[in-house]
């Protein structure tokens, strides 16, 4: 499922205006997104948690010369499904 086929299965199901499903989606996106810069957590009961997770320093090779390189640390965002949604599955 991609943006437009979710907002298309918002529209129907809530019985609004597809311009009110973008919209609505957007204002989800850009809210998620939002929280989890400043470093908090998403949760959404029954569905899940988005947040926030940290990956240390490392040392890995270059593929083509082999030397070691540093791959610096790095935060990305995660999420963890929720027990609804598991059970659902």
């Amino acid at each position: 499922m991609n943006k437009s086929e979710l907002i298309d299965a918002i529209a129907a199901e809530a019985d609004i205006p597809k311009a009110a499903a973008s919209k609505a989606l957007d204002g989800m996106i850009a809210a998620v997104t939002g929280a989890l810069k400043q470093g908090d957590t998403v949760t959404l009961v029954g569905f899940g948690t988005f947040y926030v997770g940290e990956r240390a320093e490392r040392t890995g090779r270059n593929p083509k010369t082999g030397d070691s390189i540093t791959i610096p640390a790095a935060r990305s965002p995660k999420f963890r499904a929720g027990k609804a949604l598991k059970d659902a599955l």
